[in-house]
């Protein structure tokens, strides 16, 4: 068995970031920036008015008091969407609107809250400094800045910040397409009729779910049964995947059927199993210019190597970059004893004590059987090779379920 680290950084070094591409606002969220978003225009392009008033020339108000008010007498109007032509002289005042360009002369805006209007006789009651409720040129942004940096997964934000600064395509990094083939005799698909000694197989949808989850594209092969002929026919149709992903077919007594079968594929074996609890029997290879990982079949196993394994070489493709994530860390909500020399993934419940701390609470029973303990998990509590044992309230590391690409 090989560490988990050394297993992840084999499978990172054999997915370099995919080619580049080009692809309209409506196709880019979620994507990964291949070039800079390059601001084409500058925003605002000019000094506007941030509220609804008067434009005005600051020294002409700066005495303007409840007591003591000033008149300015009306000249034109600055809406947006248009502007006015002139310039604003002595004594003269603007009306503004949100968005509207500040005329020429003035420098400031009384709000329309602090004024009283007798047709061209506007009455300001408070002083207005200069730059007050102007919005300068550029304020936004200028032509030619940065936006969003390559590398960067896109948000509806970024999406929105393309937008507005005029960029209608982005090249951004082909989505990896991931091919991935359920194996066992015993699986049939959800709704199907369940025979004796059969059960659902639901490795292939959540594995779907989660390369497309995390970004990629996914290729659901089917199911094939436990058959070497089968099994090379099918795992034969991947032509234009980037990854192929198997589950089943590759723990002890299997390893050499999935080997096998794709022998006359020109299957190479890098490493297989894991010191890791769970997902021990986890193998990685190619099948001619296509790599191969192959997930065990139980459910929680391939899920939680989904997370450690497929999650990363996904970003990988998408020229995330292969440096680890920080680590997270929560306090544990229960004892745990000594740990053996296989990385363990514990499934726990997250809540917050009275100091806001995150605390793990793992779940009594950790059998890699129980799917629905992993669905009610909000992190995995990450335990090293030989951890001693640890009390409630220590620290330990967790992996977050909820939320982000993830999408577990």
């Amino acid at each position: 068995m090989i560490a988990v680290e050394e297993a992840l950084a084999r499978i990172l070094a054999a997915m370099p970031a995919l080619p580049a591409e080009t692809v309209g606002l409506r196709e880019a969220l979620g994507r990964v920036l291949a070039e800079p978003v390059i601001a084409r225009l500058t925003q605002p392009p000019s000094a506007v008015s941030a509220m609804d008033g008067y434009a005005v020339r600051a020294e002409d108000v700066a005495t303007a008091s409840p007591g003591t008010p000033v008149t300015l007498r009306q000249i034109g109007e600055a809406p947006a969407g248009g502007a006015y032509g002139g310039t604003v002289g002595p004594g003269e005042t603007v009306r503004i609107f949100t968005g509207g360009p500040l005329p020429e002369g003035a420098d400031s805006i009384v709000i329309q809250e602090n004024t009283a209007s007798d047709g061209k006789n506007i009455t300001i009651l408070k002083p207005a400094p200069a730059g007050h409720y102007v919005r300068p040129e550029g304020l936004d942004f200028r032509a030619g800045e940065v936006g969003v940096a390559a590398g960067r997964r896109l948000t509806v934000r970024d999406v929105g910040l393309a937008a507005a600064m005029n960029v209608p395509w982005l090249r951004t990094r082909r989505r990896p397409r991931i091919a991935v083939l359920s194996t066992g005799d015993e699986l049939v698909m959800p709704g199907e009729v369940v025979g004796p000694n059969q059960i659902i197989g639901s490795n292939g949808l959540s594995l779907a779910a989660f390369v497309e989850a995390r970004g990629g594209e996914a290729m659901i092969l089917g199911i094939a049964p436990d058959n070497i002929d089968a099994l090379a026919r099918l795992t034969s149709d991947t032509r234009g995947a980037d990854l192929l992903v198997t589950t089943g077919g590759v723990s002890v007594g299997e390893h050499d059927l999935v080997r096998e079968a794709l022998g006359d594929q020109g299957f190479s074996l890098d490493f297989w199993k894991i010191a890791m609890r769970p997902g021990k029997p986890l193998l990685f290879g190619t099948v001619g210019d296509t790599p191969i990982l192959g997930l065990p079949g139980n459910p929680v196993s391939s899920l939680v190597c989904a997370i450690v394994f497929l999650g990363p070489a996904i970003d990988a493709m998408q020229g995330l970059g292969q440096a680890p994530k920080p680590a997270t860390a929560a306090v544990l909500g229960a004892p745990l004893g000594p740990n053996d020399r296989r990385q363990d993934y514990l499934r726990a419940q997250l809540t917050h004590d009275g100091d806001g701390r995150r605390v793990a609470t793992p779940f009594d029973r950790q059998d890699s059987s129980m799917l629905a303990t992993l669905a009610h998990a909000d992190c995995l509590i990450v335990r090293p090779p030989q951890a001693p044992a640890a009390a409630a309230g220590d620290t330990v590391a967790i992996v977050p379920l909820a939320g982000g690409v993830i999408g577990i």
